[in-house]
């Protein structure tokens, strides 16, 4: 394992497979940083043309993206108080607030310091926890394997905000879009209408495409082009790059004990299937606030507040990665996405994966680990600039968009059918998040459906319709309780709680 690990390193070095790894994080620099664009979208327009990669090379640049489009949401968040992506949110809080002390420089280097330590502390753990994780999922029989994936859907539907009704809505039309086809234990068409597209089913790159990049578009139209132009212009100053390095008192104003514990809650929220960087930031947030010496200090201008946000969605993305190459399970909506990119090169996430192809996988690991240094080197290299980015012209971004995206979806189809698809799935996407209703329950029901139909009805076929073999088997019993636990936890207990306080 170390061996390969070490090639993983060394395959860096090859000026292609880095100038992958520097196009990726460039990109999610970009699409991190201006608001109404994720790193999500940035992978989601990337899928089709992963096609054409050394499947290494589209591993690695995805990284980049994943790890830069995580930190860079807070880019927009201290400068304008507009965070570029869901994860910079809370950041924001104290970000902006410095910010308005004329500390910006100071505030936006401390971010990427921070991220930079908890990408480190991510990527460490995911490459120490991997295999061994793999060779526990190897074990894993069928029944098992069911109970994990309904523990996933219980899990992504119950931390999504807002209605857990809606939530659960939208993980419904999810796994509702996922049965449309050919059944996959019997050569029968399922919900097609008699159309023979519908037989071949709805592919995972419109899904993709539909729920994230079409919905953000039309979503995003609405808004003037201008948003936060004032503000940006009033926000450039003349930074000199060394104004970016955070000074050694404000480092030990944080401690090495809130950059540790953030770091580690948020490689565990992103082992959990639904976390995601939004949640780790906000755990983070609260727990260093409870801990801190001057808890009054948090909303109002902290930098042990800033920090603890920003490594702990950063040490996400190790975390993530965690289920998703050991268990089949994505941690949140960007490991989803990455699931589509395996499929497409024929790699199927899984407990078998890292056995068989660990040395294809080892670069990203890699890719993960050199992403979080160039963190805290971009934002020497390119602090002044990152002041500018919001006032990219949005038509012409949008425009630019809309073209790739439906391009993409083509490429990889060669189906006009699928385009319209995508755009269809995009508007029911809208309208989900107009009334509402959560849009990344929708995408893991998408993903997680074929799984949760296959092992259930093999499950039973073993069984002979006996649902009990969910309870005889230790490990698939074991994550039926975990997942009753997590509801109570997460949501009966809270709700009791407010019940009883109102």
């Amino acid at each position: 394992m170390i061996a390969q690990i070490a090639d993983g390193f060394l395959a860096l070095i090859h000026p292609l497979t880095f100038l992958h790894l520097i196009g990726g994080f460039l990109l999610g620099l970009v699409f991190g940083a201006i608001p109404g664009l994720t790193a999500t979208l940035a992978i989601a327009l990337l899928l089709p043309f992963t096609f054409g990669m050394e499947v290494s090379n589209a591993l690695v640049m995805v990284a980049g993206i994943y790890m830069a489009g995580i930190y860079s949401g807070s880019i927009t968040g201290i400068t304008l108080n507009i965070p570029g992506a869901p994860s910079g949110a809370i950041t924001t809080i104290d970000g902006h607030a410095l910010m308005k002390r004329g500390e910006g420089p100071q505030a936006l280097g401390m971010s990427a310091f921070s991220s930079a330590i908890g990408g480190l502390v991510g990527a460490v753990i995911l490459i120490a926890l991997a295999q061994p994780v793999s060779a526990l999922a190897l074990l894993f029989q069928t029944p098992d394997k069911f109970s994990l994936v309904l523990l996933a859907i219980v899990t992504v539907t119950i931390v999504a905000s807002g209605s857990l009704l809606k939530a659960a809505t939208a993980m419904a039309i999810g796994l509702m879009i996922s049965t449309v086809g050919i059944d996959p234990m019997v050569p029968v068409g399922r919900f097609d209408f008699e159309s023979y597209h519908l037989i071949e089913g709805i592919g995972l790159l419109p899904a993709v495409i539909g729920l994230f990049a079409v919905c953000e578009l039309i979503a995003q139209a609405a808004l003037p082009s201008s948003l936060g132009k004032a503000e940006a212009v009033a926000a450039v100053a003349r930074p000199r790059r060394r104004d970016f390095l955070p000074s050694r008192e404000r480092i030990r104003e944080v401690g090495i004990v809130t950059y540790t514990k953030s770091a580690i809650i948020g490689v565990l929220i992103g082992m959990l299937p639904g976390g995601g960087a939004s949640m780790a930031s906000f755990i983070a947030y609260a727990e260093a606030k409870r801990g801190a010496r001057k808890p009054e200090k948090f909303g109002d201008g902290s930098y042990e507040g800033l920090a603890a946000s920003e490594a702990a969605n950063n040490a996400m993305c190790g975390g993530a990665v965690i289920p998703l190459l050991t268990m089949g399970i994505p941690g949140d909506a960007v490991t989803a996405i990455i699931f589509g990119v395996l499929l497409i090169h024929g790699l199927v996430p899984g407990p078998a994966l890292l056995g068989s192809n660990f040395g294809v996988i080892a670069p990203m690991f890699a890719a993960l680990f050199v992403s979080s240094i160039l963190v805290f080197v971009s934002v020497i290299a390119l602090g002044p600039v990152y002041l500018r980015l919001s006032q990219i012209n949005r038509g012409l971004l949008y425009a630019f968009i809309a073209m790739i995206s439906m391009v993409g979806v083509y490429a990889s189809s060669f189906s006009f059918f699928q385009m319209w698809m995508a755009l269809a799935i995009g508007v029911l996407a809208f309208l989900l998040r107009v009334f509402g209703y959560p849009v990344v329950p929708a995408l893991m029901g998408v993903i997680l459906g074929p799984y949760f139909e296959e092992f259930l009805r093999r499950s039973l076929i073993v069984s002979e319709g006996d649902p009990m073999i969910f309870l005889t088997s230790p490990a698939s019993a074991a994550l039926l309780v975990l997942t009753g636990l997590f509801v109570w936890l997460l949501r009966v207990r809270p709700t009791l709680r407010a019940r009883r306080e109102g």
